[in-house]
């Protein structure tokens, strides 16, 4: 009968409607989160190629340009931008000091909402001379309209 292949064609069409609302935003939110692992990966790479060309100004563009920025390391707090790039000028390109080569590794990127993640890694430094140092990172991110940028970092060094 005519009226009877419409049934069976009707609850197909229902029950994929439905797979798809329940696939939908789990296929979403991993999109979203491989995206957002992407770009900050990226601000990440772009500040180790600034900072292994000595380009202290391009490896300061992945902060947050602000007074609020905080940078923990070596017990102590350095708050604002401008404060944590001459914090860095001081350590790395005054007399007697070098930047060396900066590599970043086993980096966990945790989504934490629309705007922020968090940020686990490693960094390793080596020097001219062999003398390499290395250490732990923990970075906040946030999402500005100009991109992804941290407005925290926690860096220690390993002994």
């Amino acid at each position: 009968m005519p009226g009877d292949s419409i049934m069976p064609k009707l609850a197909v069409v229902v029950a994929f409607g439905l797979l798809m609302a329940f696939i939908s935003p789990a296929s979403s939110a991993q999109s979203s989160g491989s995206d957002v692992k992407s770009a900050i990966e990226k601000v990440l790479r772009q500040q180790a190629e600034a900072w292994n060309r000595h380009d202290l100004e391009g490896f300061m563009s992945g902060y947050w340009n602000s007074a609020d920025l905080t940078f923990f390391s070596t017990g102590t707090t350095t708050s604002g931008w401008q404060q944590t790039l001459d914090r860095y000028r001081k350590s790395y390109q005054s007399e007697g000091h070098e930047m060396g080569k900066l590599e970043f590794a086993d980096l966990r990127v945790e989504e934490l909402g629309p705007d922020a993640a968090f940020v686990r890694g490693l960094y390793h430094m080596t020097m001219s001379g062999g003398k390499t140092s290395h250490g732990f990172f923990t970075l906040i991110f946030r999402k500005f309209p100009e991109g992804w940028k941290i407005v925290h970092d926690h860096t220690s060094s390993a002994p």
